[in-house]
């Protein structure tokens, strides 16, 4: 059990203490190191590039660079570039349109280290160069367009910026992918405003016309509906009398029944009229006398107060 013990104890201490010490000196002494993947590592002595790898996983130094990876970590140097691909966006790259618009321009673009032993040496600061290269030559190809091209013709404006700038940036060690024209806008906030006016003056316009329109059609049907309607009710004003005179001739062939029927309208016309009838006895000559006179005396009464 103890025996056990020691060799676990001892186990323990080589895997966690003396292999990580002997592969960090190993390291620390150029024997051997470790690229991650999309990344390169570039390796200087005494001013002069000796080395570069760019290929993932483990590298024995001894072959690649001999004798002098044994020196390399105390008298040169290692450079570690990050190989993957990177982005970037500049806001509002100012233009000025055909027509004299001062417009901007936001474009978007890749890039990603090529060459990194040019990357290093033949530009101080190629990331910045590259961002400066790209605005300048949207700003040099994308000014004086038609205002129309500059806010359709998107992808013809990002292969001429493209164009422009990759021979540039390929001598820095730095290529440039894909190009891309995201935002074209106005700068002028006092043009914006009277777009807007415009705009909104139109949209009115057309509002207003297409109202209009409505009504008129509206009117239009309406006035066709009444004249259709006025026809109708004049054929039918015309059709009464025909059918009425039809309706008497039948009736005037039997005299008793035309006799009756225009006696109940002579009566049917008394009740409609809402005169006032007063039944006298017969052999009551004096009694209707007196009402009669009654009845004059209230009217010339009535006559006098108006």
């Amino acid at each position: 059990m103890i025996e056990f013990s020691v060799a676990a104890i001892w186990t323990f201490f080589g895997m966690f203490i003396v292999v990580p010490i002997i592969l960090g000196l190993a390291r620390l002494f150029g024997l051997y190191t470790i690229v991650q993947e999309r990344e390169c590592r570039v390796y200087v002595l005494f001013g002069k590039v000796i080395g570069e790898l760019d290929e993932p996983g483990l590298h024995f130094l001894l072959p690649k660079l001999g004798l002098r990876s044994l020196i390399v970590q105390f008298f040169g140097r290692c450079y570690v570039l990050d190989m993957r691909l990177d982005q970037s966006y500049l806001r509002s790259q100012p233009v000025n349109s055909e027509e004299g618009a001062p417009m901007g321009i936001g474009i978007w673009y890749e890039m990603y280290i090529s060459n990194p032993v040019a990357y290093l040496f033949k530009n101080a600061d190629p990331r910045g160069s590259l961002t400066a290269n790209v605005g300048n030559a949207t700003v040099r190809c994308l000014s004086n367009m038609k205002l129309a091209e500059m806010l359709e013709n998107r992808h013809a404006m990002s292969l001429t910026v493209r164009t422009q700038v990759s021979p540039q940036s390929e001598e820095w060690g730095y290529k440039l992918g894909s190009v891309y024209i995201r935002k074209v806008h106005f700068r002028d906030a006092a043009m914006i405003q009277q777009i807007e006016e415009k705009v909104v003056n139109r949209l009115r316009q057309v509002t207003s016309a297409i109202k209009q329109d409505g009504v008129n059609q509206v009117s239009i049907i309406t006035s066709t509906a009444e004249r259709q309607a006025a026809i109708e009710f004049a054929k039918a004003a015309a059709m009464r009398p025909q059918i009425v005179g039809v309706a008497l001739q039948k009736i005037a062939q039997d005299p008793e029944i035309a006799k009756t029927m225009f006696e109940i309208l002579e009566t049917q016309n008394i009740i409609d009229g809402k005169a006032e009838i007063t039944l006298v006895p017969r052999n009551q000559k004096l009694l209707g006398d007196l009402i009669a006179g009654q009845e004059s005396a209230v009217l010339a009464a009535a006559e006098k107060t108006r």
